[in-house]
């Protein structure tokens, strides 16, 4: 996992993100601009108050799907949820460009840090047709999982998963199966890109209690959000 921010990187950054992708592993990107981020918020918000909006799978998350949502009693994506019978909303064409705009905006910063000319051919694009939304109150976490639910077409070319982070941060755990003390982690703080596709498309990955108090002030202002954490993750099924 590299983590990549948008500014001048030194030459260990470089030949760690060169690393990464000769061996098809995961990026991470940041996006800091306050006016996305909170466009981001307000969308979610709005979409979640309406039909199929946030549905509480525990105490500790909340969920809504878009396009098709995940049915953790039948473990796999619906089109309609059985927790109420609620169809799932569209996909907001401005996610939707948002999602394929990062993507080409990582390959391009990328290939300027590494002097890569085929970002591509390794991690490939995507048009999303899936989002998966959680949001993860002061204490809420997830244990480490796949992603593997998705089409045999999807899965089989390693087409990637986009993660927008907001609000609080969190501390999110990665490796080669489900034993988190053998796992990497890193941050993810609010305005994080997260893609990871090709061969770590299948890598386990789980969220930690969110850290209390550690959103952005300027968001907390503009758009009230309460505390925690905010996750959309979008896919092609």
């Amino acid at each position: 996992m590299v983590l990549v921010r948008k500014k001048e990187l030194n030459m260990e950054d470089i030949m760690h993100l060169q690393q990464a992708l000769n061996q098809e592993m995961s990026i991470v990107s940041i996006s800091a601009f306050l006016k996305a981020k909170v466009k981001i918020v307000r969308t979610i918000q709005k979409l979640g108050l309406g039909g199929g909006g946030f549905y509480k799978t525990g105490p500790r998350r909340a969920l809504m799907g878009l396009g098709l949502t995940w049915e953790p009693i039948k473990y796999k994506y619906e089109f309609q949820r059985s927790v109420d019978g609620s169809e799932t909303q569209p996909i907001p064409l401005y996610l939707s460009f948002l999602v394929k705009r990062s993507l080409q905006d990582a390959y391009s910063h990328i290939e300027k840090v590494t002097n890569l000319t085929s970002v591509e051919s390794i991690l490939l694009s995507m048009s999303p047709n899936t989002a998966i939304i959680n949001f993860y109150p002061t204490g809420g976490g997830l244990n480490l999982h796949q992603d593997r639910n998705e089409s045999k077409e999807s899965l089989r070319k390693g087409l990637p998963v986009v993660s927008f982070s907001n609000g609080d941060s969190g501390e999110v755990l990665y490796g080669d199966d489900r034993d988190e003390y053998a796992a990497e982690n890193i941050i993810l703080e609010s305005g994080d890109l997260l893609i990871f596709g090709g061969k770590s498309r299948h890598i386990f990955h789980g969220v930690r209690p969110v850290i209390p108090n550690s959103a952005p002030k300027e968001l907390l202002e503009e758009i009230g959000l309460r505390p925690g954490r905010l996750n959309l993750t979008f896919r092609k099924y």
